[in-house]
């Protein structure tokens, strides 16, 4: 029986929040008019569009390099709009209890499972 990653799933759940605060923000920058228009949008939306598309990446190691590199553009943000200094702080602290979470529960799956293989090992002898 094999499982989805803990990792993974959590990772994901995290990247589809973290796809609306961009989105939002890019709001924000539009409404302050940070920079032109078209910078605003291209840069929003591409982000936006990156962080709901990298879960489907996150089935390879390097996706991961990805949705950190998602997560060091959200705090980088907060030279144009300040408070995402504090949301990116947020969200990277998510992004970061969702890798170490999800690679303990899925450590401890895989634990479980060897243990329920070596107990009906040992009832089939």
């Amino acid at each position: 029986m094999k499982s989805r990653s803990s990792k993974r799933t959590l990772a994901s759940i995290v990247l589809g929040f973290e796809s609306f605060a961009a989105f939002f923000a890019t709001l924000s920058a539009f409404g302050l008019r940070v920079a032109d228009v078209e910078v605003v949008w291209a840069i929003g939306l591409t982000v936006s569009i990156l962080m709901i598309l990298t879960p489907g990446l996150l089935r390879f190691e390097w996706g991961y390099l990805v949705g950190w590199a998602l997560q060091i553009a959200m705090l980088i943000s907060g030279f144009w709009l300040w408070g995402m200094f504090f949301v990116g702080a947020i969200l990277t602290g998510l992004w970061i209890w969702a890798l170490v979470a999800g690679e303990t529960i899925d450590r401890a799956r895989q634990k479980y499972f060897e243990q329920q293989n070596t107990q009906e090992n040992e009832q089939e002898q």
